[in-house]
């Protein structure tokens, strides 16, 4: 086992680069496929081994989690001890930087560093079976944030394809303060189970440019379900492609948190500040996200 030392982490906001809606199986389970990148900010944990297990909830967005009283690190932690019950547990403390229910696996990433750093104090290793079971356990996206690294996940979020080669592209990410629930956007799209989802758009051409490739061939199939719950989303991503230097702007999951790719960090600067001091309320954040460089076509890349 690894020294009893505070550890920590950063639960970093994960980016559905694209996020296809393939159909609805007979059990209700919605099949879909995404690429996934991740945002180099996020909530913080922090991990106390040989304490009693507890959970500190800190940070602008923390208010957000006040009523829940099983709190997916805590679940985690939970789960892990009980599938390795001669390990290590301990208290953690969350600063909750990220808004709830923004589609940016807030929730599914803090368990995943949950994970993580209880696996780091007891030197197991990321890809150990019970590991990765528990992670399916605790909810669709919670895999693909145990390891954060840029890959396509397929199915319902569980059958995740190797690491991608990635750069970090800068990036804006604007919350209009609206909390969207998954499973009502999923509803909207009004699949009935054993339904395929027929997208009716342009398909396009693969380019050599990976963020132009993702503009012309891929899309969110949630962004329209979401928008007609929250109309505010469509103003968002008009605000962000209106931005000069914006390569692509699209919602991120089930929203409402939208993303927008830019030129460089000088045109990422000048947008925040401009979406900002608009007053609207909304959450603002420059950061960089890691975007797979080699074109990415459905499909590939996966078990």
């Amino acid at each position: 086992m690894a020294g009893k030392t505070q550890l920590a982490g950063l639960a970093p906001a994960k980016i559905n680069l694209f996020l296809h809606i393939i159909g609805r199986r007979r059990d209700g389970y919605h099949v879909l496929e995404s690429l996934v990148g991740f945002a180099d900010c996020g909530d913080s944990l922090a991990f106390e081994p040989d304490r009693p297990l507890t959970l500190i909830v800190e940070g602008p967005f923390a208010g957000g989690l006040a009523s829940e009283n099983d709190n997916l690190v805590l679940r985690a932690a939970r789960a892990f001890s009980l599938a390795f019950p001669e390990t290590v547990s301990g208290q953690f403390r969350l600063s909750k930087n990220l808004p709830v229910a923004s589609g940016i696996g807030g929730g599914s990433s803090d368990a995943g560093t949950a994970l993580r750093l209880l696996a780091q104090a007891n030197g197991i290793a990321l890809d150990a079976p019970d590991l990765l079971r528990i992670a399916a356990g605790l909810g669709a996206d919670v895999p693909v944030c145990l390891d954060p690294h840029p890959r396509l996940m397929r199915g319902i979020g569980h059958e995740l394809g190797p690491k991608l080669d990635f750069a970090r592209i800068p990036a804006l990410l604007v919350n209009p303060m609206v909390a969207v629930e998954t499973s009502t956007v999923f509803a909207k799209l009004g699949l009935q189970a054993g339904d395929r989802f027929e997208y009716a758009g342009p398909s396009g051409q693969g380019y050599s440019d990976p963020i132009a490739t993702l503009a012309a061939t891929t899309r969110n199939d949630l962004e329209e379900a979401a928008i007609r719950l929250a109309p505010v989303i469509s103003l968002v991503l008009e605000e962000l492609r209106a931005r000069p230097g914006c390569r692509l702007a699209r919602m991120s999951g089930s929203g409402a948190t939208c993303f927008a790719l830019f030129a460089d960090a000088e045109a990422t600067a000048a947008a925040r500040e401009e979406i900002a001091n608009a007053a609207r309320g909304w959450w603002v954040e420059a950061c960089t996200i890691a975007v797979a460089m080699s074109p990415q076509e459905p499909g590939k890349n996966l078990p």
